[in-house]
Order: structure tokens, then C-alpha cells, then sequence
């Protein structure tokens, strides 16, 4: 197992991807926080995780919130003893054209995806530099981070700005070995999304995105923090059968299929 002794802590942990990534891990052998904004949906997910024999804590946490975020932090090393891995699956999205958006939803959107990410990421990059032993993050971002789609300004925006800040998290962050990588999911079948219609625009992009299931992006997000994979972010892959992911692994590039 690949994270034998290993602690994570993901957000967004209550439904979709960020269930998927629990499970995962706690498959490859890491005790889990799972944090959502609902704590019941914390709650199931964990369940599942002890089903798998590994430990597990439910923590309520509101992302845009930074004494929230600290204090799910906190709650998550007390109970796990340590963190190893933080996963940002956090996010909210809106449908609406440009013309019509409201400003409280585009702020409602830019706090969760964007702020969400930076909050949490500088809280436990604080505590990885404290311990001493560096750590791994690896933020959700979205193919609609690396082009436009229709009526998402803000989700838009938003997952640019992810992957934006990802890039600088993964240059400022390697002198205290904190590895920073970003995974970009198309389209996703989630309890949110069951029956996702990607647009033309998406199709001509990648025509395999519709495909796609929570499981398949907690596969690449467990490649990222693989022990053993020293970051050089050379891109945010897109999280697609028809894509590859390129990493450093022992000094040499290395593809992730």
C-alpha cells in the first residue's frame, strides 16, 4: 500500500470526487479527515473509510472562513496524530451567463474555489513547515481552468486562478519539501451533476471527459502524492483517458498513465 502510515486530510470530503479520494486512500492505507461543510456528509464518508479498517475523523469546515479552517486543522492532527497530505476537492460552481450573473454568486464562487484553496493550503503548509518534515497538496482545479466554458464566469475564473495558484504554492513551497500539484477534471458524474451534457466546446477539447467518474480522479490526485514523486510541476493534467500525467520521479520525467 502506498500511504501505509500516511495521514490525510481532504476537503469537500462529503460527496463526489472529494468521497472518491477518502476511499481511496484509505484503500492504499492512510487514516483520513474528511472535512465538508456537511458534517453528516463527513460523517457517511468516514464510515466508509473505517469499513476499510483504516482510521477516520469527520470535521466540519466552512473553506472561506480562515478560524474554521484552523480549526479543522487542529482537529484533524489531534485526532490522526499528523498530516501528510492535504487534497483541496472543496468547490461550488454556477450556471449563469455573464450578463445575468449576480455579484453575490460570482463572491460566493471565488470564495470557496479560490480563497478555500489558499486558506486551506497556507494552514497546513504553516504546519508542515513547523514539523519539519515537508508534505504533500494537491489542489482541484478543472479543464475549465485551462480554457472558457459557457455561463461559468466565475466557476471559470475561479479554476484559472487554482492553477495559478498552484504554480506559485509549488515554487515558493520546495525549499521546505512541500510538493504542490494540481489535477484538472473534465466532467464528472457526481450527486450533483448524474447526468453531465459537456458542451461543444468541452467535446472538441476532449472528447473522453464525459467518461469520467469521481474514482478516476482520486486515481491521478494518488499519484501526485505518491512518496516517492518529487515535484516539478511541468503542467496541471487534465484528468482524461485520452491524457497522461508527466511527473518527476527519481530525477527523471516519468508519465502516469
Amino acid at each position: 500500500m502506498r500511504f501505509d502510515h500516511k495521514c490525510a486530510l481532504i476537503t469537500g470530503g462529503g460527496s463526489g470526487i472529494g468521497r472518491a479520494v477518502c476511499l481511496a486512500f484509505a484503500r492504499e492505507g492512510a487514516d483520513v479527515g474528511v472535512a465538508d461543510v456537511s458534517l453528516e456528509g463527513a460523517e457517511a464518508t468516514a464510515q466508509e473509510v473505517r469499513k476499510n479498517g483504516r482510521k477516520a475523523v469527520a470535521l466540519r469546515v466552512d473553506v472561506t472562513d480562515p478560524a474554521s479552517v484552523q480549526a479543522m486543522v487542529n482537529q484533524a492532527v489531534a485526532a490522526l496524530g499528523r498530516i501528510d497530505t492535504l487534497v483541496n476537492s472543496a468547490g461550488v460552481r454556477e450556471i449563469v451567463p455573464f450578463l445575468q450573473l449576480p455579484f453575490a454568486e460570482w463572491q460566493r464562487v471565488i470564495a470557496t474555489n479560490l480563497t478555500g484553496t489558499f486558506l486551506c493550503s497556507q494552514a497546513v503548509a504553516q504546519y508542515f513547515v513547523a514539523q519539519g518534515r515537508g508534505g504533500k497538496i494537491v489542489n482541484l482545479a478543472s479543464v475549465a481552468g485551462l480554457m472558457a466554458v459557457p455561463n461559468r464566469a466565475a466557476y471559470v475564473s475561479s479554476k484559472h486562478a487554482v492553477v495559478g495558484l498552484t504554480k506559485e504554492m509549488a515554487m515558493e513551497l520546495a525549499d521546505n519539501s512541500i510538493q504542490v500539484n494540481a489535477v484538472a477534471p473534465g466532467v464528472v458524474r457526481t450527486s450533483s451533476s448524474p447526468h453531465p451534457r459537456p458542451t461543444l466546446l468541452l467535446v472538441q477539447h476532449s472528447p473522453s471527459t464525459v467518461d469520467l467518474w469521481p474514482g478516476k480522479c482520486s486515481e491521478k490526485g494518488g499519484d501526485l502524492c505518491n512518496s516517492k514523486v518529487k515535484l516539478l510541476l511541468l503542467q496541471v493534467p487534465a484528468v482524461e483517458s485520452a491524457k497522461r500525467l508527466r511527473c518527476v520521479l527519481h530525477g527523471k520525467e516519468r508519465i502516469l498513465r
